[in-house]
């Protein structure tokens, strides 16, 4: 359970990275297409976007540095990825219920089952 666990933790870190090159690099381009979003719209919210992305980047990190920590043996693995999957899942269902249902299930979802599946590593 627990080798399932860091398998979830560093998908969910690859795919706010991803997010962040989406938002902070290919939002007048991929980004653009992937949210139905007009050249003028995209335009008119890039800064925003990248300042998304850099806050996605900043959840990567923590994923990642929650990641590192059980590979390092440190006690404070656990409350590390805890914290950084709750916030994960706390901005999907925000993002779902404010911006795109789809947040729930791209984001938030995932982050929950990973959490569950690190509680369920602890038993």
């Amino acid at each position: 359970m627990e080798a399932l666990a860091q398998v979830l933790i560093g998908l969910i870190a690859l795919e706010h990275v991803y997010i962040l090159v989406l938002e902070m690099f290919l939002w007048k381009t991929r980004a653009r297409r992937i949210f139905g979003m007009t050249p003028e719209q995209a335009e008119a919210t890039a800064v925003l976007a990248k300042n998304q992305g850099l806050y996605n980047g900043f959840l990567a990190a923590g994923l990642f540095w929650a990641h590192y920590s059980f590979h390092a043996r440190n006690p404070e693995y656990v409350p590390r990825a805890t914290f950084f999957l709750a916030c994960v899942a706390i901005a999907g269902v925000y993002g779902g219920l404010t911006a795109n249902r789809r947040i729930l299930y791209v984001q938030a979802l995932p982050a929950a089952v990973a959490l569950a599946v690190l509680w369920l590593s602890l038993r």
